[in-house]
């Protein structure tokens, strides 16, 4: 064990790794790594220059080239000290990107696994060389990988089949789902231990849209249940959602051996298949009766659902048959239970764990779309406009 002495010294210890500038002939400035270590000193050029600031575009552009040549100082530090304390950092550092990608690919299904393969797929469009290692990807290339999305990613790029379709744009919304997946391999690496600096850090997320949540009033629930539909099967499973909140991936693998009947009432017990979380949730008696008779242990409660794809075009004509004007989709049999929810008095909390969000934040989005507090409020305005109190 280290005693005070020892670790002030190590708290006092020079630094080694230091940021230098040097004036070039054409007017601009080259940042190098002046590194003093064991009596020697050595110099390493960054390839990273300052422009003379003329304009505001030439400050922020020096501005984020400091940034990054202070990650790279940082990151410089690391492997000196690394190497003191006898790790081996490079060999983590060598570690292909794209294999460890390809692990969290291969752990996903169903559309969450499309999504991943999808950002695979623009990241190579980016980036052809599937060797690259993380020592290569600095925050420069994660800023031309967050352009190449806010530019020139379009929507059928990545896709191998022949389509007579005209390309456009990714939405915004695409490119903040596809940026955030794209990084946290960056932070999974960070926590395996496979690298010391997250290059990602330093290069701004996409601000994600506020998207329009469509979702079903309790009268238009008893209207589409007076509607025959195209798939009974579908029909009971879509009402299920409404009733618990439940996401197509979650109720498409729902066993009978998570069915369990306790205290006189009917619980499911469930890993959800987004987050990887274990929920617990009671049912109401009308969300028990969806169920229909129970099967064995390991057959699916709602075995005839087919795929996703035709149960949105399914859902959508249902929805148009029963006259009501919205667009619904399956995933809206889920914003519906959080609206009712509210609707209903339950508090925000309550919503959030029913929904079996992570963060309160995103249960507050419903709160948004129903703010009963707005309505009241301007209830309250007296009438001006006549002499009557």
């Amino acid at each position: 064990m280290r005693n005070k002495t020892q670790f002030k010294g190590m708290s006092q210890k020079k630094e080694v790794v230091y940021l230098r500038q040097r004036p070039r002939r054409n007017g601009t400035i080259a940042l190098y790594l002046d590194i003093c270590r064991n009596g020697k000193r050595t110099n390493e050029y960054l390839k990273l220059y300052l422009v003379p600031e003329h304009t505001r575009d030439d400050k922020q552009k020096n501005k984020e080239t400091m940034k990054l040549a202070e990650a790279m100082r940082a990151k410089r530090i690391i492997e000196i000290q690394s190497k003191d304390f006898g790790l081996d950092i490079k060999k983590h550092d060598d570690a292909r990107f794209f294999d460890v990608m390809q692990r969290l690919i291969d752990r996903k299904e169903g559309t969450t696994k499309t999504s991943w393969q999808n950002c695979r797929a623009h990241i190579l469009k980016y980036e052809p060389n599937e060797s690259i290692t993380f020592r290569e990807i600095t925050s420069r290339w994660v800023q031309g990988f967050r352009d190449y999305l806010d530019t020139k990613a379009m929507q059928w790029d990545i896709d191998s089949r022949k389509r007579e379709v005209n390309p456009k744009p990714i939405s915004q919304g695409t490119k903040a789902l596809m940026f955030q997946k794209f990084c946290s391999v960056f932070n999974i690496a960070m926590r395996e231990g496979i690298i010391s600096l997250n290059p990602t850090l330093n290069v701004e997320r996409f601000k994600e849209p506020e998207s329009d949540r469509e979702f079903l009033t309790i009268e238009e629930i008893r209207k589409l249940r007076k509607t025959p539909p195209p798939n009974e099967a579908l029909a009971q499973a879509f009402f299920f959602s409404c009733l618990t909140g439940l996401r197509w991936s979650d109720i498409v693998k729902l066993k009978w051996r998570e069915v369990q009947e306790i205290g006189g009432g009917t619980r499911i017990v469930f890993r959800q298949q987004k987050t990887g979380g274990l929920e617990y949730l009671d049912l109401n008696s009308q969300a028990a009766s969806m169920l229909g008779e129970r099967g064995a242990p390991d057959d699916n409660v709602f075995p005839e659902l087919g795929p996703l794809q035709a149960a949105r075009i399914s859902t959508a004509a249902w929805v148009r048959s029963a006259g009501i004007n919205k667009h619904i989709t399956f995933h809206c049999a889920r914003h519906t239970f959080a609206v009712m929810m509210l609707d209903l008095g339950v508090d925000l909390y309550t919503v959030s764990k029913l929904l079996g969000h992570k963060s309160i934040e995103t249960t507050q989005v419903y709160a948004k779309i129903l703010d009963k507090n707005k309505k009241a409020a301007v209830e309250r305005i007296p009438n001006i406009f006549t002499d009557e109190p």
